[in-house]
């Protein structure tokens, strides 16, 4: 069996699903040529970021100031590849730079150090927010201070405001969102990995699952698992790599995604998609789009 699946991110419009299609074809089109696992979830992790209506890449969020954008991303295989970098600015493609770090002798570049590291490579690339970032700022700045919650973000924010523009209040309005690829190849190597714009409210620097080993992702011997939700919820569990365990301890992939669904705090976005050597699959709640493709088949 080869496959490849790809998710949106949680809380994204199912309706969204065609440019997951084009990003596991994309990937797909790699793993039939007899490539490898990690090189085809890049691939395809690329074209969501490209996409601009997911929040990775060039469609991720602004941060609370309306100006700062801090993307995420992480990758690994079952080759021992491993590589990721924390809230990189001016890079289109975050998950291209994750990459190239597994070639270093570390496995996270964070902040300026990742930036510059991009600009050495040949990665740096500036761009402007999309239209759906910037609205969607727009929509949570146009409900500050009303009612209880807002009054709740205001304390909890205002006290650590760390931006360089003067604090605004904002809602409790959290955009979040994640894309991710796992994928299995003709070998037998499982890779997965994830990319990120961040989420909102939240202050500069902040980093959540998307790049943590075995939180935002994992790929081990018997499969590969990606994760997509708030971060907050997912690091404290561990999430990708605990799903990942009970599989290896036999249980069916898609009775452990939905496991990993029930896991999570009930009003929590959450979404997971997973390769094992038999089978691929997602679940979500409430939505996640997704595509995948496994032995030729689109599913």
């Amino acid at each position: 069996m080869i496959a490849i699946i790809v998710h949106g991110g949680a809380g994204h419009w199912p309706g969204e699903s065609d440019g997951c299609l084009a990003a596991a074809q994309c990937g797909w089109q790699h793993l039939a040529s007899g490539g490898d696992a990690l090189t085809a979830i890049v691939n395809a992790i690329v074209v969501l970021e490209n996409d601009g209506r997911y929040n990775a890449g060039r469609g991720s969020l602004l941060r609370m100031d309306g100006r700062t954008i801090e993307m995420d991303a992480g990758i690994m295989d079952t080759r021992g590849q491993l590589g990721a970098v924390a809230a990189i600015q001016d890079v289109a493609n975050p998950v291209l730079v994750a990459r190239a770090v597994a070639d270093t002798p570390h496995w996270m570049l964070a902040g300026r150090g990742a930036y510059e590291f991009a600009r050495a490579m040949g990665l740096a690339a500036a761009f402007e927010a999309s239209d759906k970032a910037h609205e969607a700022h727009r929509k949570t700045m146009t409900e500050i201070a009303q009612g209880d919650e807002a009054k709740e973000v205001s304390d909890r924010f205002k006290i650590f405001w760390n931006f360089a523009t003067p604090w605004q209040e904002a809602v409790d309005h959290h955009a979040t969102g994640t894309v991710g690829a796992v994928a299995l190849d003709s070998e037998g190597h499982f890779a997965a990995g994830a990319s990120t714009g961040g989420s909102m409210p939240a202050l500069m620097g902040r980093v959540g699952d998307t790049p943590i080993l075995g939180c935002g992702y994992f790929a081990g011997s018997d499969a590969g698992i990606a994760v997509t939700g708030i971060g907050e919820h997912i690091v404290p569990r561990l999430l990708a790599r605990t799903v990942y365990g009970w599989l290896q301890s036999g249980m069916p992939l898609q009775q452990a995604l939905n496991c990993g669904v029930e896991l999570m705090p009930p009003d929590s976005d959450i979404g997971l998609i997973g390769v094992s050597r038999r089978e691929m699959g997602f679940a979500c709640r409430p939505t996640m789009p997704t595509s995948g493709i496994q032995d030729g088949e689109i599913r």
